[in-house]
């Protein structure tokens, strides 16, 4: 049962594991001397991609991610497992395996202590289930709760997933549905369907791991996980990347249930108004696109499903061997020449 207390404020996060740009921060790393490229630094901000990884050995390299928001749930069982999935999303999405993981606490000191139990062990079980161990971490005083993880995986340096990469002719798979930003945001203002919002916060706890593990049996051409940017904005990290543009296909989208019919009566999550702001300069939308179809492209997903570009004649295979193994995916686009991202 769920420990009776409010968690979640009247703020609107707008979907709270958004993220800061790659550039800005990139920029703002650089100002401070940080290195953001080097000789064994495989992966990190130049270009941008979803975790650092850094070569040890030619056949071993570390990858490291961290990522932690305030509450979007009361629920603090469901907190802790929405925000350590989140935060593991990352080591998935570029093909990498767990090996361990250090909270990032800052809670308020009047927050019960069966409030803070249940998020840490909640959050600690998250760890175990993606193959890791959740072996310390740091707390501080907040008025605000926060939570997350930094996590530390292992990958060999040439079988990592990356953001560039996919062709002209790939085919774009999504694993997850789309949808919870808005149903959070609904649900703070009292507009969401309790039965819409539970399958949200469910679909938030799953982990990408599965989704992972069977991808990893295919071709993958590039890979991220679609998180705070929503699927446009991650979308458009991939066409960059990939010197391509990606196109998807508006009746394609997979929607958690509830969300179209937000979209439709307006509501609207402050992330989605900085995803438009970063993809609306790139992005083509087709006559007759639904109005709800946009609005679900641009929302901020927390804990969303891994996007791939696969070759096409390897797209239904993989397709088959992911329904095979009980995980949802869905065909969402194609990748074809020019640069941006589309809605068709």
């Amino acid at each position: 049962m769920a420990t009776a207390i409010r968690l979640t404020t009247l703020t609107e996060c707008g979907g709270c594991a958004a993220k800061l740009g790659a550039d800005v921060l990139a920029e703002a790393l650089a100002d401070l001397g940080a290195q953001t490229h080097g000789p064994e630094l495989l992966a990190g901000l130049d270009p941008p991609e979803d975790a650092a990884v850094y070569r040890l050995t030619d056949e071993l390299a570390v990858i490291g991610t961290l990522d932690f928001f305030p509450p979007l749930v009361d629920d603090p069982r469901a907190y802790g497992g929405i925000a350590a999935a989140n935060a593991l999303s990352d080591i998935f999405a570029m093909g990498g395996r767990v090996l361990f993981a250090l909270a990032i606490a800052a809670l308020p000191e009047d927050l019960p202590r069966e409030a803070m139990a249940a998020i840490f062990e909640a959050a600690a079980s998250k760890v175990r289930e993606a193959g890791g161990v959740l072996s310390g971490g740091h707390t501080i005083r907040d008025s605000e709760p926060k939570y997350g993880l930094a996590v530390v995986g292992v990958i060999h340096p040439d079988r990592i997933w990356r953001k560039g990469g996919a062709r002209p002719g790939d085919v774009l798979i999504l694993t997850k549905r789309l949808g919870t930003g808005l149903l959070v945001s609904g649900a703070r203002q009292g507009r969401t369907r309790p039965a819409d919002l539970s399958a949200a916060i469910a679909q938030m706890q799953v982990l990408n791991r599965a989704a992972a593990e069977a991808l990893a049996g295919h071709e993958v051409m590039a890979a991220t996980d679609v998180t705070g940017f929503g699927l446009l904005g991650h979308g458009l990290e991939m066409a960059r990347a990939s010197d391509a543009r990606l196109s998807f296909e508006a009746g394609a989208l997979p929607l958690l249930d509830g969300a179209a019919d937000l979209a439709r009566a307006g509501v609207v999550t402050a992330g989605a108004r900085h995803n438009r702001r970063f993809v609306a300069p790139s992005l083509s939308i087709a006559a007759g696109v639904a109005p709800e179809s946009i609005a679900l492209g641009y929302d901020p997903q927390t804990s969303g499903g891994l996007l791939v570009a696969v070759p096409s004649a390897g797209s239904e295979p993989l397709l088959a061997d992911l329904a095979e193994q009980g995980i949802e995916a869905w065909r969402v686009g194609s990748v074809v020449e020019g640069s941006g991202v589309s809605l068709d």
